[in-house]
């Protein structure tokens, strides 16, 4: 896949440094699988794209690489990464020991009835999203339900540290959510959360929480028998 010629060039933004930019653009292309594992990066359409100087572009695939996004051969070659299976599995451990952590935070606290009431209504806003098709604004509603959680919590800090961790994961999540039935499993499991949390029961909320977070990886030896090229253990 040609970098530069795969997409519009993206908008430059004078507020912020070059390399974030370039880094945002890369990553969400890559969790989106618009570049899949395996696609060719090339240093100098990046360096046309935005135009911006080498430097900026080189420090953007340094820090895709710190999260195991690109592979970097010196002198040769940057190249999209096959998705990690352990790096998945120490994300959705992480995530997982968060988000339980944090609901219950919600679910033991007196004033729940308004956050609820802010989830629920992101749940209608997911499946307003899926009954138009639009599985990228449905997948952006996913994540703003989970980001919720940690500000509640008061500990957006950790929302930061957990998206960070998790670019294999979520495009383990990305390849599994056109699958037949799961953006609708995964807004019934948003419900259950949402109706333990109102229902101030902690432990039903965590476990509806733990269930929810584990399914991805549970369906992956399928995926990886579809694109077995995606993967790397």
């Amino acid at each position: 896949m040609d970098t530069a010629r795969s997409s519009s060039r993206p908008p430059r933004d004078p507020s912020r440094h070059a390399a974030p930019q370039v880094f945002d653009y890369l990553r969400e292309r890559i969790i989106a699988l618009e570049l899949p594992p395996g696609t060719l990066i090339s240093r100098a359409e990046l360096q046309e794209l935005f135009g911006f100087s080498s430097t900026p572009v080189r420090d953007a695939l340094l820090r895709l690489q710190e999260e195991g996004l690109v592979d970097i051969f010196p002198q040769h070659a940057t190249m999209v990464s096959p998705i990690d299976l352990k790096l998945a599995r120490q994300a959705q451990f992480l995530r997982r020991s968060l988000e339980q952590e944090a609901v219950r935070t919600i679910a033991l606290a007196a004033d729940r009835g308004e956050v609820v009431a802010r989830l629920e209504t992101g749940i209608e806003v997911q499946a307003t999203l899926l009954a138009r098709g639009d599985l990228p604004g449905f997948e952006a509603a996913d994540r703003e339900f989970h980001r919720v959680f940690f500000e509640i919590a008061a500990v957006p800090g950790l929302y930061v540290l957990v998206r960070r961790y998790s670019g294999h994961i979520d495009r383990i999540r990305r390849l599994h959510l056109p699958m037949p039935g799961k953006a609708a499993q995964v807004i019934a499991d948003h419900r259950a959360i949402a109706a333990a949390l109102k229902a101030g029961d902690a432990a039903r909320a965590q476990a509806a929480l733990r269930e929810h977070l584990s399914k991805s990886l549970a369906f992956t030896p399928d995926l990886r028998a579809r694109w077995p090229h995606y993967f790397r253990d």
